[in-house]
């Protein structure tokens, strides 16, 4: 796998979302943010991470979703439970993942990072398939770009973020780069 100059992954399914907009100039992409998440809640494989990203997910499909459907968020890619690699924002463009989020002291990390969402919930085993998706697209992230750090979403949003929680095994991260 990998990255072109558009910022395109080789192999992925290409959705566009809505939800991203033009990195601030000269700003390289120095960090990964790994995020875990599953819509509803706990459940995997349906629409509702994909409709999410795209502004379509109906605020009545189910009660969990009330809470979130206005949201316009965003990330470059989705690794699905059987690894299926989905991306969502090239990443030259920032998409919009981290929220309020600060790494080493620099804040706004959507404007320096690639966002990955594993599909997942903290208290439940990630798949090997994913793994193995992720540590390719890790690579090919490393081999393009200036990758300083791979973190979870909780060590950039402490307190406010769990993500991607503790069933996440970081020692199954080939290019694990923390600190």
């Amino acid at each position: 796998m990998r990255i072109d100059d558009d910022g395109l992954a080789q192999g992925a399914r290409y959705i566009a979302s809505p939800n991203c907009d033009a990195r601030p100039a000269a700003m390289p992409v120095e960090l990964i943010v790994i995020h875990g998440i599953s819509l509803p809640p706990r459940e995997f494989g349906g629409p509702g991470i994909i409709d999410l990203f795209l502004n379509r997910l109906r605020a009545d499909a189910h009660p969990y979703y009330a809470g979130i459907a206005h949201l316009n968020v965003s990330a470059h890619f989705l690794i699905r439970r059987d690894g299926e690699l989905m991306q969502f924002v090239p990443c030259t463009q920032r998409a919009w993942h981290a929220g309020m989020s600060q790494w080493r002291g620099r804040e706004r990390c959507n404007d320096f990072s690639v966002g990955i969402e594993l599909e997942g919930a903290d208290d439940i085993a990630y798949e090997a398939a994913q793994y193995t998706c992720l540590n390719t697209l890790l690579s090919a992230l490393r081999a393009r770009y200036a990758v300083r750090a791979v973190v979870g979403h909780s060590d950039i949003a402490p307190g406010r973020k769990t993500d991607p929680g503790p069933a996440f095994d970081w020692t199954k991260i080939k290019y694990q780069l923390n600190q």
